[in-house]
């Protein structure tokens, strides 16, 4: 029997599920101690809920939530500046991670916290595993670092507009295919993680010169590029390598566990979602 492997990037639902819930209790983008608690229960019954909705729609056989590590992962000794400036998670969300990762639990779902690697990382390392050996895999983020990694036996979720980010999704909106974007992104840059790409080269151009070489190689070692295109990718060079490094998912971080591990109870499905 084929297995179905749901990996939900632990951190990347319940931050988005923990803004939504404390939403309307901000002020000054803060909130008050006196309605931190019912905020983090909420957002404790809500990320219960979801994952209740997620387990009823894919059906999984096996599944995993995965989270970052405290510890600075690897992309920081390369380069410091990975993802300066994002706001930290409040201190009283770090602290409820635990409850929430106990309610995982009552559904069957474990957690993974590595010691020292990101949950992008861990959840790409699993799903190579799977997909060479024909089973699937559903990775349910908003996350787009994850759509390089589409296959026939790879899907990314959206579980907050409830959709496949499939290979349609990634030429609409990138106008390349999945197999190019790890390229287009080296060109680019990730604002998100604040990982540089060339100066002066937007998505458009980007676009256009994968689409039109094929990929990045093609485009370095392209001899009749407009001397405005040659001159940004030339005063980029060490950036260049540098960005595609942050950029590519890990996929042999040693994980120490077997997929017996995380299978789910069969009537794990029947549980009512209302």
């Amino acid at each position: 029997m084929s297995a179905h492997l749901v990996l939900i990037d632990a951190l990347n639902l319940i931050r988005r599920i923990y803004a939504v819930q404390a939403r309307p209790f901000l002020m000054n983008n803060e909130l008050a101690e006196n309605t931190q608690q019912q905020v983090l229960n909420n957002t404790l019954n809500a990320c219960h809920l979801a994952l209740k909705k997620i387990i009823g729609i894919h059906t999984p056989s096996h599944a995993l939530a995965v989270f970052d590590s405290t510890a600075p992962c690897w992309r920081y000794d390369i380069y410091p500046d990975y993802k300066k400036g994002r706001q930290k998670m409040p201190l009283h969300l770090l602290e409820k991670l635990p409850d929430i990762q106990d309610s995982f639990m009552t559904l069957g779902v474990d957690s993974l916290v590595p010691e020292q690697d990101e949950a992008d990382d861990i959840i790409a390392t699993l799903a190579v595993k799977m997909a060479l050996r024909s089973q699937n895999v559903t990775i349910i983020s908003t996350d787009k670092g994850f759509l390089t990694m589409l296959c026939p036996h790879v899907a990314v979720y959206d579980y907050f507009n409830r959709r496949y980010l499939d290979e349609a999704y990634v030429k609409d909106k990138f106008q390349v295919s999945p197999s190019q974007l790890l390229d287009l992104w080296t060109l680019t840059g990730d604002t998100t993680n604040k990982i540089p790409g060339v100066a002066g080269i937007g998505q458009v151009t980007a676009s256009s010169l994968i689409k039109n070489y094929g990929s990045l190689a093609s485009v370095l070692t392209a001899e009749d590029l407009k001397s405005s295109v040659s001159s940004k990718l030339e005063e980029s060079s060490d950036g260049i390598e540098l960005s595609r490094k942050l950029l590519t998912l890990k996929t042999d971080i040693p994980l120490g566990f077997n997929l017996k591990d995380i299978r789910l109870e069969p009537d794990i499905h029947h549980i009512e979602t209302a």
